[in-house]
């Protein structure tokens, strides 16, 4: 028999198999049947049947995948803790859910044994929507160690719901480097898939990473993340994004990344409501890089942003910040020119060096909408549990 999930619960062990259809006793509380981890216990291998994970602190040990057909159903309160003796991650795959809903008071949280950013690989999400990788692919690898093919037809693909999810000290740094998983990664995540009130605190990578698809997300923040707050790719689409805030502190690059994989024919998302701030002192992850601006597309990347805040990127190590950077000229003429990339209305504060800069050597007229606003407002989250970390306010640069 295949072994499909190992539950380590106090000094037994439970093996649910995919060929066991009677329900285990899974070592929690007395009478608790089924499918179920009950208050504590490690979490690990691959789950390939449905699985309930109620409130309480566990371990998760390795890379643990959730296999097509399953679904993990995580409560409130429930706490899991990497494991940095081991690469450790939690993997949805393509025709696999979550549901994980915590809520403002009650969070689900997954940190590390050793809360050092980078101690391991985060949450990543498969689903089967459609992207556009490098060349109009429609199908590519994954380039977190997981050797996934992504890319599929429906645009309405459910991989789950995620709802007061926080995530810390993930991003991991694969082979030699030159590849990392991020806080939280979706790979063609469908439109049906439901985002909303995460957290992505401290990882080596990006804090959130779209690879095409079309899900949209409310309500994130990214907190310290060394790469970029917000990062994109494969003509990700999502259409009904609100009340995103990115707090860049001690390190970190850009605010938002956004590219298509050079493909023009893309389909614009729309954001409504951003902040990006950078904390005074906040330096490149690579010294003396360019990587400082708050947003940047490049390589066809395209955008629709409404209500954009920026405050305190400042020009670092000799290079130039600015609040909107185009980095190429294709982009400028194919995205910019033809309206898929409008940042408006927008307010860069003074302390930002460089409001604006629009494609390749400034070959292009600034639109006149593109100026320091009046009415821009900070985003507006409520607070709570959900956003907050050794007793720090995470949404406290918003008041």
């Amino acid at each position: 028999m295949a072994l499909s999930l190992v539950l380590t619960v106090t000094s037994c062990t439970v093996d649910i198999r995919e060929d066991n259809d009677t329900p285990v006793n899974t070592g929690g509380n007395p009478g608790t049947t089924g499918n179920v981890l009950d208050g504590s216990g490690t979490l690990s291998g691959e789950i390939t049947k449905d699985l309930v994970v109620k409130k309480g602190n566990y371990m998760l040990k390795g890379i643990v995948k959730v296999s097509s057909g399953a679904t993990l159903t995580i409560e409130p309160g429930a706490t899991f803790t990497a494991t940095t003796t081991d690469v450790s991650g939690l993997v949805i795959l393509k025709g696999a859910k979550i549901n994980a809903v915590g809520t403002a008071d009650s969070p689900i949280v997954f940190t590390s044994d050793k809360k050092t950013p980078g101690d391991w690989g985060g949450i990543t999400l498969y689903g089967d929507a459609p992207i556009k990788a490098l060349n109009g692919a429609t199908t590519a690898l994954s380039e977190d160690g997981n050797n996934q093919y992504y890319g599929g037809a429906d645009a309405n693909s459910n991989s789950g719901t995620m709802k007061y999810v926080r995530v810390e000290y993930g991003g991991r740094k694969i082979g030699d480097g030159t590849s990392e998983t991020n806080s939280m990664t979706f790979y063609a995540v469908g439109a049906g898939t439901t985002l909303e009130n995460l957290v992505a605190y401290k990882g080596t990578d990006d804090g959130y990473e779209f690879f095409g698809g079309t899900v949209s997300a409310k309500n994130l923040v990214s907190y310290g993340n060394y790469d970029d707050a917000f990062d994109w790719q494969d003509a990700w689409s999502g259409q009904t994004n609100s009340n995103w805030f990115a707090y860049q502190t001690g390190i970190g690059n850009f605010g938002m990344e956004i590219e298509a994989s050079s493909n023009a024919d893309n389909i614009a998302p729309k954001v409504n409501n951003i902040s990006l701030i950078r904390a005074a002192g906040t330096l490149p992850e690579v010294s003396g890089s360019a990587e400082i601006s708050a947003i940047q597309f490049k390589k066809q990347g395209t955008g629709i942003f409404s209500n954009v805040y920026i405050d305190g990127y400042k020009n670092t190590g000799g290079k130039s910040a600015y609040g909107v950077l185009i980095q190429d000229l294709a982009t400028e003429t194919s995205q910019l020119v033809t309206g898929k990339i409008k940042v408006s209305p927008l307010l860069a504060t003074a302390n930002n060096d460089n409001v604006l800069k629009f494609g390749y050597g400034f070959t292009s007229t600034i639109p006149a909408t593109y100026v320091n606003a009046t009415g821009v407002t900070k985003v507006a989250m409520t607070g709570g549990a959900w956003a907050t970390v050794n007793g720090e306010n995470l949404l406290a640069a918003l008041q």
